[in-house]
């Protein structure tokens, strides 16, 4: 039978009080060339068993890194998950705790978010991190917002190869608000050095920057540090936390805003999300800085407690005055990450660092010595690179789904101008795994 959530009267009701008279009138203003015709074609009601079994059946089409030997990247990877991590979060205290605006009953939580705004600046050699930000995407479009807030200028320089889904959530940002966005291309798959010279002037706000870039490659990130600051603009970096437990960490190059995807730090891949934006700066951007922010002090007993400071950054006190709008913290997906640093150590992120690393260069060389495969590109790379193919990098995809390895991205399908496969190594492939990788790319070797 139908079901109508609401009685006739609800929706005579609800109707008069909007002030119209029936629900003809009230969609009126919609062109009915843009209506649906005809009903939604919804196929007929099933049982709740029937439903289980129907979703366990969709589910069962996706193909999950447990089955599958992932060579998967571009910003979402496959390392390893300590199992304390999924116990800890699925405690009811973390599970469902939100806002932890009453420090009293929050301790907890807020303890939690101060541990990782402390281990965020150690890993990124920066002053103060945020509570996180919803993915890198948001952490870059935000760091651009606050640059043209902290300088007056308008124009952002994006020096490639940048994410470009990171690219659109930026320009989604700061659409309509009369900010010009210049786009370098990459040089021989790096930021293009002269180039950023040119572009970056007395109008720039930021330069912003991929340390490692989308495709793999290693920028000389210390001289578009000097290009940026010899013309006062602000430094931003999007870094991949686990390649600074190898390589230098942006605060020694002179960035003065930090963000990246923390997925790597101890989180699923989950089909894309959630994941965590890292967003770091230096002292004195501390007030322009968007998002929480978790600080620390003592009682009038000396006893130690934590709570959010610096509160009128925010919307909840300033409103319209506020560092930004939308930005919040992923709780949940922080938490996972403050424990996988608190297991992995300075240490352990360096061994996870160090093993996709070597494992990633090994993996590149044993595909240059196939036929038709090379390296695209011929600079420093640290766990991820883009490989020229004899054939489609479709083709090698579903080739390799029927021997259950994720061979890696297209990158044409998200960076046109660009051909071939992004292959992405971590510290939980094995030299077996990457031989009977290059054993399924030499069946294309030409």
């Amino acid at each position: 039978m139908a079901y109508y959530p609401n009685t006739d009267d609800d929706r005579r009701d609800m109707l008069a009080a909007v002030g119209v008279t029936d629900f003809e009138e009230l969609i009126k203003d919609i062109p009915r060339e843009i209506r649906l015709k005809g009903d939604l074609n919804i196929p007929p009601a099933m049982s709740e068993y029937e439903v289980t079994k129907h979703v366990a059946a969709l589910a069962g089409k996706n193909v999950n890194t447990q089955d599958a030997v992932s060579f998967l990247g571009a910003g979402a990877y496959d390392h390893f998950i300590p199992s304390a991590i999924g116990a800890l979060l699925s405690r009811s205290e973390f599970y469902t705790a939100y806002t932890p605006y009453q420090a009293e009953v929050s301790q907890g939580t807020l303890q939690s978010i101060y541990e990782y705004q402390t281990m965020i600046c150690r890993l990124t050699g920066m002053d103060v991190s945020n509570a996180s930000l919803y993915d890198a995407g948001s952490g870059l479009a935000e760091a651009a917002l606050m640059a043209v807030s902290h300088t007056g200028r308008k124009k952002i320089v994006a020096a490639h190869p940048i994410h470009p889904f990171y690219m659109r959530v930026v320009k989604t940002y700061v659409h309509g608000q009369g900010f010009e966005i210049v786009e370098i291309p990459a040089r021989d798959g790096v930021a293009d050095i002269d180039a950023a010279k040119r572009a970056v002037d007395e109008n720039t706000a930021a330069l912003l920057v991929q340390q490692p870039s989308f495709f793999g490659t290693l920028s000389d990130v210390f001289a578009l540090g000097e290009i940026a600051h010899a013309k006062g603009a602000l430094y931003v970096v999007d870094a991949a936390p686990i390649s600074l437990g190898l390589l230098a960490p942006p605060g020694e190059y002179g960035a003065d805003v930090v963000v990246g995807e923390g997925q790597a730090l101890g989180i699923p891949q989950s089909l894309g999300g959630p994941f965590l934006g890292i967003f770091a700066v230096r002292e004195a951007l501390i007030r322009r800085l968007p998002g929480r922010l978790a600080g620390v002090t003592v009682d009038a007993e000396g006893k130690k407690g934590y709570v959010l400071t610096l509160q009128t950054r925010e919307q909840q006190i300033r409103r319209e005055k506020a560092t930004s709008n939308i930005c919040t913290n992923e709780g949940l997906m922080m938490l996972a990450s403050t424990i996988y640093m608190s297991l992995m150590g300075k240490s352990g992120v360096r061994e996870v660092a160090e093993q996709s690393g070597a494992k990633a260069h090994y993996l590149a060389e044993q595909i240059s010595k196939v036929p038709g495969f090379a390296v695209k590109y011929k600079q420093p790379f640290f766990n991820e690179f883009l490989v020229s193919t004899p054939v489609p990098a479709n083709e090698l995809i579903k080739a390799g789904l029927k021997k259950k390895i994720l061979a890696g991205v297209d990158v044409e399908t998200s960076y046109p101008s660009e051909k071939g496969l992004l292959v992405a190594v971590t510290e939980k492939r094995t030299r077996t795994e990457l031989d009977e990788y290059v054993d399924l790319l030499k069946t294309f070797s030409r």
